[in-house]
């Protein structure tokens, strides 16, 4: 994949510092079974509250379960709909509202899969691959089409795959892929003991 610097205020993790949401995807390389398998099993080590491990993750690959796949491409909004079409893995993450152990409310459960989608983000970059995590999909849709239980909350769409080689981007997407990286300042989202009170950065 071709490298999106960042400018951090240390250094950060090089894994970290190299994850990004692309959206050009080459459609003619697969993902190896291999490759899947790491990618849940990242997933599935990620913290949750008690150990409940709330997230439920439906995977959809097109070398194997083209329908499947073609249905979950069938969920996401037009403007997503367009790029992911040449993804070759989409996923659904859930997320569970009940803990399994005892029937309570599970107020930290999209918390811990959001966990669990990041986990699965970093392993993809680790094995030079491609997430991108799209809110812009039809609930309702997921849940008519894969039957997913009232209790679980579709929360996001992801594709995945290899970066397609710059020089076979398409015109319609790159501006969007050569965009800068940006974030708000540190001071901006970090607070130091109370609320409002901007975290020191100088080292």
């Amino acid at each position: 994949m071709f490298n999106k610097k960042i400018e951090t205020k240390v250094a950060i993790n090089e894994l970290l510092a190299g994850r990004w949401s692309g959206r050009a995807y080459d459609a003619q390389k697969l993902l190896s079974r291999a490759q899947i398998i790491a990618l849940v099993e990242a997933a599935r080590w990620a913290p949750s509250c008690f150990g409940d491990q709330p997230w439920r993750f439906i995977v959809f690959d097109k070398a194997t379960h083209k329908t499947a796949w073609d249905k979950a491409l069938d969920c996401l909004v037009a403007g997503n709909k367009s790029w992911a079409k040449d993804a070759p893995l989409l996923l659904l993450a859930c997320a569970n509202s009940i803990f399994s152990q005892n029937g309570n409310l599970n107020r930290w459960g999209q918390y811990d899969t959001g966990a669990a989608s990041e986990n699965l983000g970093l392993q993809a970059a680790a094995l030079g691959l491609m997430v991108h995590q799209m809110g812009g999909f039809d609930v309702e849709k997921t849940r008519t089409h894969f039957n997913i239980p009232a209790q679980f909350t579709p929360m996001a769409m992801m594709t995945v795959g290899y970066q397609l080689a710059e020089a076979a981007i398409p015109a319609d997407i790159k501006e969007r892929e050569y965009n800068a990286r940006a974030r708000n300042t540190l001071d901006e989202n970090f607070f130091e003991g109370h609320w409002d009170n901007p975290i020191l950065t100088e080292i």
